[in-house]
C-alpha cells in the first residue's frame, strides 16, 4: 500500500505521486496523458494515506485536507465513496452487480488464469486489493474525474443482466491500477482502510471548522454523508428540521436485561411501554397524495407494501410516521418468516397480498402538516398521533405506563403471553434523536441476551443437510479496529425452507470457495441467542458463544448496526466473569 500524505494539488505533486505509484508496478512503456485534475487518482491517493496509518488523527487530517480541495459536487461524491458506497442513501439506488460478474471483468482484463487469481485473492481477502494487484501492468494507467466514475456507476445500475459488465470494463481498462483498486472497493462496498463513517464525519468537521457533534447532528437528519458534507461546508448546521421524502435515521434503543434497569437509567418515576414487534422497521412519508416508505437502512420499500401506500393517501395530513410493518391477519400477528415473502420485492402480486396481508403499527409521529416534531416530547408526539385517528391497515402501538419494576415485570409477562418478544421502554419526556442509541429508549428482551451478528463463512451440511449450506460462522464489529471478528458458529434455528433459500443466497455472495467451506460477503445479519460466553483462543475476538442458535434472519438490519465486541465483553464480564455462579443465580432470580 502506498503511504502518502495529502497536500494541495499542483503539477509537481502530480509527478511525485506518479513516482510513488510507479513503485507498485507501473510498466515502463505506460504513457501518462493525465487530465488537468486527476480526480480518481487523487481519491486513491487520499484513500492510500488513510489506509497507510493506524493513527486516527492522521487519518482524519489526511481526509480533511482532501475534502477541502473539492468543489461541492465532488465533495458530495467523495464523501459517499469514502464510506464504501457507490450511491448516497438519498438516491435510493443499488448497483445490482454481483461479485461473480465483478471478478469476471477483472479476470478478463488481467489475462490471468483462475488459479493465479484465486491465489491472489487468498493473499488479500479483499476484492479491491485483489483487483489492484491483478490489474498491475494490464491497464492504460490513466485517470478520470469523479463525475465520470459516478456516471459509470449509474450506467451499471441501469443496465440489465450481463450488460452491466461493459461499462465497468471500459472504466477499469482506462484506470491506473491504484485508482481501479478503489473503484472496486467502492463497488464491493468494502473500503477496508480503517475508515469508519464516524471518521468520515470527523474529517468533514475538521475540513470545514465545525464541531463533530454538529456534523453528526446534520448527518442524523439527512442520512446521507455526501449531503451532510456539503451542508457543513456552507455552515448549514440546523439539525431539527425534517424534509419529507428524505429519510432520516431511526432512533435506536439500548438493551436491558432486568425490569429495574429502565428506572435507574432514565431516572424517571414513570416509563411508557410498547410491545416489541417481530416485524420490520418502517418510515412512512406522505404529502399531497405522494407516499414513500423506507426501511431501517433507509432504502425505499414502497413497492413491497402497496396496500400501505394506497391507504396512506387517505390520511388527510402531511406526515412522517415511525413504525413497524407486521404480517397480520384477523387481528393476529403472523410469523416473521411469513413477512419475509414480502421483503425485497419490486412487485407484489394480488395473491401474495391475500396470503400475507400487512399492517403498519405506528409508534411515533415525526412531522405533521409542515411542522417538525423531533424536539417535541414523546407525550406530545403521541397526543398528536392519537388525534389523527388512523384506520386499518394503520394501527397505533399498544401503550402502557409503568411506575415500578414490578409493574414492568407484569407488563412484560403479559406481552410475552401475547406472543411478542419483549418490551420497548420509553421516557415520555424524551425528544426523538435520529440514529442515536441512548437511554431514552430501552428494549427489554429475554432470554438473557441475543446478539445481532453478520455471517462471514458458511459450510456444507452433513447427513440430512447434505447439499445445503447450513453451518454459519458469524462475527461482531470490533469498533477499535473497524474489523469484523468471529465469535461463533450456529447451525440450528432455521427451517429447511429457510436453509434452502439461504444456500442460494450464500452461493451468490461467495468470495472464496474453499471446497467444504466458503467465505462470503458479510451482508447477512442474524439474531442469535446463546447459553453463555467463554474466552476463546480460536477466535480473534477472544470470545466464543456457547450453544448459539439462530433466532431469525435480520434482513431489515444493516451490517453497520450489528452488535459490537464491546457488547460481547460487557455481557461476559457481567454474567460469566468473576463470581459467575453468583451472577447466574441473580439472573435466574430476575
Amino acid at each position: 500500500m502506498v503511504d502518502v500524505t495529502v497536500e494541495s494539488v499542483n503539477t509537481q505533486e502530480h509527478a511525485l505521486i506518479l513516482d510513488e505509484f510507479l513503485e507498485i508496478g507501473t510498466p515502463a512503456h505506460a504513457t501518462y496523458d493525465r487530465p488537468p485534475n486527476p480526480d480518481m487518482l487523487d481519491f486513491a491517493r487520499a484513500g492510500a494515506a488513510v489506509g497507510g496509518t493506524s493513527a486516527t488523527l492522521e487519518k482524519t487530517r489526511a481526509l480533511a485536507e482532501y475534502f477541502r480541495s473539492l468543489d461541492d459536487d465532488d465533495l458530495r461524491r467523495a464523501a459517499v465513496f469514502m464510506t464504501g458506497r457507490p450511491f448516497g442513501p438519498s438516491k435510493r439506488s443499488t448497483l445490482g452487480l454481483g461479485w461473480s460478474a465483478l471478478s469476471k471483468v477483472v479476470g478478463a482484463i488481467s489475462g490471468r488464469d483462475d488459479d493465479e487469481l484465486q491465489l491472489l485473492f487468498r493473499k488479500h481477502s479483499d476484492l479491491g486489493d485483489w483487483a489492484g494487484e491483478a490489474l498491475e501492468a494490464r491497464t492504460e494507467y490513466g485517470d478520470v474525474p469523479l463525475d465520470e466514475v459516478e456516471k459509470t456507476l449509474e450506467a451499471i445500475r441501469t443496465a440489465r443482466g450481463a450488460a452491466k459488465a461493459a461499462p465497468l470494463e471500459r472504466l477499469l481498462r482506462r484506470l491506473h491500477p491504484e485508482a481501479a483498486r478503489f473503484v472496486v472497493k467502492i463497488i464491493s462496498g468494502e473500503m477496508r482502510i480503517g475508515l469508519s463513517e464516524g471518521l468520515v464525519e470527523a474529517a468533514v468537521a475538521e475540513a470545514f471548522g465545525q464541531p463533530v457533534t454538529k456534523v453528526k447532528g446534520v448527518h442524523l437528519i439527512t442520512g446521507d454523508i455526501g449531503e451532510t458534507a456539503v451542508r457543513i461546508k456552507h455552515g448549514l448546521i440546523e439539525t431539527s428540521e425534517v424534509t419529507l421524502f428524505q429519510p432520516i435515521r431511526f432512533m435506536l434503543a439500548s438493551p436491558v436485561e432486568t425490569a429495574a434497569e429502565p428506572f435507574g437509567r432514565m431516572g424517571a418515576e414513570k416509563v411508557w411501554t410498547e410491545e416489541k414487534y417481530d416485524g420490520v422497521r418502517c418510515q412512512l412519508h406522505h404529502a399531497d397524495g405522494r407516499v414513500e416508505l423506507f426501511s431501517r437502512d433507509l432504502k425505499e420499500t414502497t413497492s413491497a407494501f402497496p396496500e400501505l401506500a394506497e391507504n396512506a393517501t387517505r390520511l388527510g395530513h402531511a406526515v412522517l410516521f415511525d413504525g413497524e410493518v407486521l404480517a397480520h391477519r384477523d387481528g393476529r400477528v403472523l410469523r416473521f418468516f411469513e413477512l419475509q415473502h414480502r421483503l425485497g420485492r419490486k412487485q407484489v402480486t394480488a395473491e401474495l397480498r391475500r396470503e400475507v396481508p400487512v399492517v403498519l403499527v405506528i409508534f411515533d409521529l415525526l412531522y405533521l402538516d409542515g411542522r417538525s416534531l423531533l424536539d417535541e416530547p414523546l407525550e406530545e408526539r403521541r397526543r398528536l398521533l392519537e388525534g389523527l385517528r388512523v384506520e386499518h391497515p394503520f394501527l397505533l402501538a399498544r401503550l402502557e405506563e409503568a411506575t415500578s419494576p414490578s409493574d414492568l415485570e407484569r407488563i412484560f409477562a403479559d406481552t410475552r403471553e401475547r406472543g411478542h418478544e419483549g418490551l420497548m421502554v420509553k421516557d415520555p419526556a424524551s425528544p426523538y434523536t435520529p440514529g442515536r442509541r441512548g437511554l431514552a429508549w430501552l428494549k427489554l428482551k429475554r432470554p438473557l441476551a441475543t446478539l445481532d451478528v453478520v455471517v462471514t463463512a458458511v459450510e456444507w451440511g452433513h447427513g440430512k443437510r447434505k447439499g445445503v449450506l447450513s453451518d454459519y460462522t458469524f462475527a461482531v464489529n470490533d469498533t477499535a479496529t473497524s474489523r469484523l471478528v468471529n465469535v461463533g458458529k450456529a447451525y440450528t434455528g432455521l427451517t429447511d425452507a429457510e436453509i434452502a433459500e439461504m444456500t442460494k443466497r450464500f452461493l451468490s455472495i461467495t468470495v472464496d470457495d474453499r471446497g467444504w467451506s466458503r467465505m462470503v460477503k458479510p451482508e447477512v445479519v442474524l439474531e442469535v441467542a446463546f447459553d453463555s460466553i467463554q474466552h476463546s483462543s480460536r477466535h480473534a475476538s477472544g470470545y466464543a458463544l456457547r450453544f448459539p442458535r439462530i433466532v431469525r434472519i435480520r434482513d431489515d438490519k444493516p451490517v453497520d448496526e450489528i452488535d459490537t465486541l464491546e457488547r460481547v465483553a460487557e455481557l461476559y464480564e457481567r454474567y460469566f466473569g468473576a463470581n459467575t455462579a453468583e451472577k447466574l443465580s441473580e439472573v435466574a432470580e430476575t
